[in-house]
């Protein structure tokens, strides 16, 4: 949180809060959004600290986002204010019992390569516009990126031009979730994706410096994609190509990094690869800490099904006497 000329008490405590929070190795960013958005909204009110018709005020304010969302918002101007009531006995404690109740996360909608197929070619007829010259190119990137190579969608748009390496077909993640960094081999395809993606990007007047943003949206390149910049963009692809779930509901961006997982299952299974020793390998490639939160993507999908009860068959299904009816 930047520093105005008036600093609060409130504004103090809330930057001792964020540098405890931080020395203990927590980044602490979406935090420090919520937490910052609360303050603006008191001094919008002209309130200097919070209570409870100001939080109940500021909860109304939130009404558009999902349950679980303003749920999760709640939750951290909670543990905020029970930091403060370490030193300030009296101070506001919203009650956790009247938060939303929390409500199951709808299931990702799988998808593959046919899909991607067409979202590639309605990608490339997009138009350019005078904020993203390369809206074409970089839409028709990220698909590829997200799609073969699992990022989240942070990651992707934090990588600036020293963390590619075209020739060697490598992306470098710094510092992920996790505060975990890896290096992510690619595809021969998206390598060449890559390779001619940067042809364009690397023009004149965009930006080549090593710092500057790979998925650029203004000229000069200085500038990268906001996370709801990408997400409009990949959904507007989602629906133009007709990519929906069984319910009919659209894929989120992050629904690319569960096909990411459940595709590279898939292809274990039909090449007749180990698959339980696979599965480690996996986890580092997607920047997980194990395995668990790799199995937290693997979804259980017919043509999995039908692909895991064929290599049973095939290596076991002499030891089934008859016909199977």
């Amino acid at each position: 949180m930047s520093p105005t000329p008036h600093w609060s008490a409130l504004d103090q405590v809330i930057e001792r809060y964020l540098q405890r929070q931080r020395s203990l190795g927590r980044a602490y960013v979406h935090e420090e959004r919520v937490i910052d958005a609360l303050r603006r909204f008191l001094l919008k009110n002209g309130r200097v600290d919070l209570d409870q018709t100001v939080f109940e005020t500021w909860c109304i304010s939130q009404g558009h986002l999902a349950a679980n969302t303003r749920r999760n918002c709640q939750r951290i101007v909670r543990n905020f204010c029970l930091y403060r009531q370490r030193t300030e006995p009296t101070c506001f404690v919203p009650d956790i019992n009247r938060f939303p109740r929390r409500r199951p996360h709808a299931p990702p909608v799988i998808f593959g390569p046919a899909e991607v197929v067409r979202m590639l070619a309605i990608a490339e007829r997009l138009a350019s516009t005078a904020t993203s010259p390369l809206r074409p190119a970089v839409m028709r990137l990220a698909v590829v990126l997200l799609y073969t190579a699992g990022l989240r969608r942070g990651e992707l748009l934090r990588l600036t031009l020293a963390d590619v390496d075209p020739h060697h077909g490598i992306l470098r993640i710094r510092e992920s979730k996790f505060h975990k960094s890896r290096i992510v081999p690619l595809s021969p395809d998206a390598s060449r994706e890559l390779r001619t993606y940067l042809r364009k990007r690397c023009r004149p007047p965009l930006s080549s410096a090593a710092t500057s943003p790979l998925l650029c949206n203004v000229k000069g390149g200085m500038r990268g994609y906001t996370g709801t910049g990408l997400r409009d963009g990949i959904q507007a692809l989602f629906r133009s190509a007709n990519v929906h779930g069984a319910d009919g509901r659209t894929p989120r961006v992050h629904d690319f990094r569960h096909s990411f997982a459940v595709g590279s299952l898939l292809r274990w299974y039909q090449q007749g690869a180990d698959v339980q020793s696979n599965l480690p390998k996996l986890a580092m490639y997607m920047g997980h800490v194990s395995i668990v939160s790799t199995a937290y993507y693997l979804r259980w999908i017919p043509e999995l099904a039908a692909a895991a009860s064929l290599r049973l068959e095939t290596h076991y299904g002499y030891l089934v006497p008859g016909e199977v009816a």
